[in-house]
């Protein structure tokens, strides 16, 4: 700038710092009342520095040589266009006036006026559009592009937003490939020379406005559909974000936390582990939660006291939704065997329990050891090439909780019940802040979770006696909760609550029905065993009963027509409520006849259901055929005994 006058230059900058600390600073003080006091002041002085600018631009212009103006044509590689040289004196010139468009733009869109925001966002485009990218304006570059995409993005107008997001991560590719150093931050335009910023904080700042754009990006593309693009931004992001030391760790843990989830779902249980294993660590660094003391004496301190048990607990349910999952996984791969290699047991117990993996044979457990040793050698693999989380203070607490918890499906009870510990653990931790009262909801579904995890450790168990007694763990924490509930303002998940203790206790009947025949030589059972077992059957009905009763209309009517939501929960409990009257055992046979024909009751109706409802047939379509079936053969049974009834008379 040697042909401005030092002085007026100076005075630029010194307005420039202060509009960027009203800004930036001052702006946090303003009064509810004002709340853009000072962003308006700062309007004020940037329209002041644009027009200082050109009048700059018009002194310097006339003494310039055409090579000064960069009037040499180049062809940039992001435009099909021709353009001039960017980091020329007119180059430089142009990068000016378009930062000032800049942040006139983003001025105008903290203080909600968008379309001003948007012109002034697009008028610094323009300016920067006919000049080559260079280290003068890239930063720049990608910052508008940013801004423009996060403008976008809030008008719901996404596919526009992406364009911007991805032409800006495009500019910062090629430059990266091209040239590689750290470029001119846009703030150092209106500095002085012993002003400007180091090598270290150029490309810091570099690096942050690039982070910004994969982090919108993995915004746009979750709201586009494309989650596995979404999630491989959202992971770098969060890579980027450590390695700058700029984040906020409660929040990047919650974002972390929350990817894991995708992960999980996915099959994906060694990145979803070391997501959660990061968001531990690092919500540790945001400090102690306050005592309730602490809390009482200072609002801040109670609203922080608040975030951070909250936010913990929401990371504890991303650790029980991983435990839970790799269970289940390990259940269903395991039962595919059991229908596979061993159909004898498995029609055996098809009504009555599902087989485990104690009952694998010798040579078969051979081969799922063999596979282990290979998931190990794949997972160590997997590990040496993924782009894992963490700096130098934290990688290896991080690497350090990862070995704690298994990632590789659970063979047998020692490892999954080693998994469902520590599931266990963060329910404890989940609970404490999810009480029932004041978060119903929450506490209720982290039950159903620990309920879940113990179902799915008893499929491992090969004690029927200590499996029967985890699924009685499951009603005492359940049955409870069901009995108080109201109805009225919590009706989904009381019925959720229903159909799940009906299960439980007919479960609960099954493995008590094969303990008994494998004690017994007789066919006879003990009094004690009938007693029980009926009391079971009894438990089941009654809460399958009051889970049909909870669709009856206010004026008592059941609907002709099932809704979609409850549609196979109710026909499925009806067959069962079918079959578990046909199981009472009664030593008279009056009451088995008029236990019978309530069975054949709800065969019927299932069977008539699906003749009405065609559409049906598809959500039961097993329990429907057996229903038909059932139609036709206790007509036959309930007259036998009808006639060994009279025959005893």
């Amino acid at each position: 700038m040697a042909s401005v006058n030092s002085s007026d230059w100076r005075t630029v900058c010194e307005q420039f710092t202060t509009a960027l600390n009203l800004t930036e600073v001052e702006s946090h003080k303003d009064p509810e009342n004002d709340p853009f006091r000072s962003k308006y002041k700062a309007r004020e002085i940037l329209r002041e520095i644009y027009s200082a600018l050109k009048n700059f631009e018009a002194t310097e212009a006339d003494s310039e040589s055409s090579e000064e103006r960069g009037e040499e044509q180049v062809v940039d590689g992001e435009k099909e266009c021709q353009c001039f040289y960017g980091d020329s004196p007119a180059g430089w010139r142009a990068a000016k006036l378009a930062a000032v468009e800049y942040f006139l733009g983003v001025n105008h869109i903290e203080t909600e006026e968008l379309s001003a925001g948007q012109e002034h966002l697009m008028n610094c485009m323009k300016l920067l559009d006919k000049w080559s990218t260079s280290s003068m304006n890239v930063s720049l570059v990608i910052h508008v592009k940013n801004q423009l995409g996060i403008l976008w993005s809030g008008r719901d107008e996404t596919v526009t937003a992406k364009a911007f997001l991805e032409t800006a991560e495009g500019t910062y590719l090629r430059y990266m490939k091209k040239e590689g150093s750290p470029p001119t931050d846009m703030t150092e335009y209106f500095s002085t020379e012993e002003n400007q910023l180091t090598h270290q904080e150029r490309t810091k700042r570099f690096e942050l406005a690039y982070t910004h754009t994969k982090y919108y990006l993995a915004q746009v593309y979750q709201y586009l559909g494309e989650t596995e693009l979404s999630a491989t931004y959202c992971h770098s992001t969060l890579q980027r974000q450590l390695q700058l030391n700029q984040f906020n760790p409660m929040e990047w843990a919650l974002n972390a936390a929350t990817l894991s989830q995708y992960y999980i779902n996915k099959g994906l249980y060694m990145e979803g582990r070391h997501c959660l294993s990061a968001a531990t660590v690092i919500s540790g660094l945001a400090g102690e939660v306050p005592s309730e003391a602490a809390a009482e004496e200072s609002e801040r301190e109670q609203e922080r006291r608040d975030q951070l048990r909250q936010k913990r607990a929401d990371i504890a349910r991303c650790w029980i939704k991983y435990c839970l999952n790799l269970l289940l996984d390990a259940k269903k791969a395991l039962e595919v065997f059991v229908y596979l290699c061993g159909c004898v047991f498995f029609s055996l117990y098809l009504c009555v329990r599902q087989d485990n993996i104690g009952e694998l044979d010798g040579d078969r457990q051979e081969e799922l050891k063999a596979a282990r040793r290979v998931e190990v050698e794949e997972e160590e693999k997997s590990r040496k090439s993924a782009l894992l989380f963490g700096s130098e203070d934290t990688f290896d607490s991080i690497a350090s909780l990862e070995e704690k918890v298994q990632s590789l499906t659970p063979l047998d009870f020692t490892e999954a019940r080693a998994l469902f510990l520590v599931g266990q653990t963060y329910v404890t931790q989940a609970k404490e802040y999810f009480e029932m009262d004041g978060f119903v909801t929450d506490h209720i579904e982290i039950l159903q979770d620990h309920s879940a995890l113990f179902r799915a450790l008893a499929f491992f168990e090969d004690d029927l006696e200590r499996r029967c007694k985890m699924h009685k763990r499951r009603v005492d924490m359940l049955e409870p909760i069901c009995n108080d509930l109201n109805g009225h303002y919590y009706l989904v998940i009381r019925r959720q609550l229903m159909f799940e203790l009906a299960e439980i206790y007919n479960e609960m009947m099954d493995l008590k029905v094969t303990v008994a025949n494998c004690q017994s030589d007789s066919e006879t059972l003990d009094s004690h065993t009938i007693k029980k077992l009926n009391h079971l059957c009894g438990a089941s009905a009654k809460f399958f009963e009051m889970f049909l009763e909870s669709l009856r209309s206010p004026e008592g009517k059941l609907p002709e027509v099932l809704e979609e939501e409850v549609l196979r929960p109710a026909l499925v409990a009806r067959f069962r409520v079918a079959r578990l009257y046909s199981r009472v055992i009664c030593p008279a046979i009056s009451d088995k006849l008029e236990n019978l024909n309530k069975s054949l009751d709800h065969y019927k109706y299932v069977a008539q259901y699906g003749d009405a409802h065609p559409e049906a047939s598809a959500a039961v379509e097993t329990e429907l055929e057996l229903s038909r079936e059932m139609v036709s053969l206790l007509p036959i049974k309930i007259n036998r005994l009808k006639a060994q009834m009279i025959s005893n008379n």
